[in-house]
């Protein structure tokens, strides 16, 4: 088994890879190999693919509406809080 040192980790980051280990119910070592995989294992993102397939899914959906009407939406749901 590899084993790295971390240096000059923030302690802000420290502190959210605790909570996020917690909430995984790991430890704070288990938590790190877990994000460090994941990291290198994840694949780019292709916009160009993701905008076709929302954009055919948009024109499936029964509810339509105009941008105005969101933004009036979403500033009526901040007023709610």
């Amino acid at each position: 088994m590899i084993s790295i040192t971390i240096k000059g980790l923030s302690k802000a980051a420290h502190q959210a890879l605790k909570k996020r280990a917690a909430r995984h119910g790991r430890s704070l070592n288990t938590e790190a190999i877990a994000v460090l995989e994941s990291s290198v294992r994840s694949q780019p993102l292709d916009a160009a693919a993701l905008l076709e397939r929302t954009g055919g899914m948009r024109e499936t959906m029964q509810f339509r509406t105009s941008s105005a009407r969101l933004d009036r939406l979403i500033r009526e749901g901040r007023d709610r809080r």
